[in-house]
């Protein structure tokens, strides 16, 4: 069975893409153990605690990224990088215990995987 890699690459807010993306995901694990979730660029917001939406007119965004242990899904990455850009260093608690990396070894592991779902 191929190895599949979900990126989150957009912030959580503006687009229903995160949901989106966690939807197809947490489908997806009914079908395959091999699953790699990856979190770069904007995409790093979506691991961010106590988000509110209501404040910039948003629809209300539940962060359930949270759950994907329950789910089996423990292969998560986070770019170290992405997350210093954007003023988040290594202090910052996320909602989901991710492996933090550097970009290039970011990159190696997603030599690791077939298919990419960029959301």
């Amino acid at each position: 069975m191929k190895r599949v890699a979900f990126l989150f690459t957009h912030a959580p807010h503006g687009s229903a893409g995160g949901r989106e993306g966690l939807d197809a995901l947490l489908a997806t694990s009914a079908l395959s153990e091999d699953i790699g979730v990856f979190f770069i660029g904007d995409g790093v917001l979506q691991l961010l605690p106590d988000q509110q939406p209501g404040k910039i007119l948003a629809r209300d965004y539940i962060a359930t990224f949270g759950v994907l242990p329950l789910y089996d899904l423990e292969t998560c990455f986070v770019c170290e990088a992405s997350l210093c850009e954007r003023g988040f260093g290594e202090q910052r608690e996320l909602v989901l215990d991710v492996a933090r990396l550097a970009p290039d070894a970011l990159r190696a592991r997603l030599q690791d995987y077939d298919t990419f779902l960029t959301f």
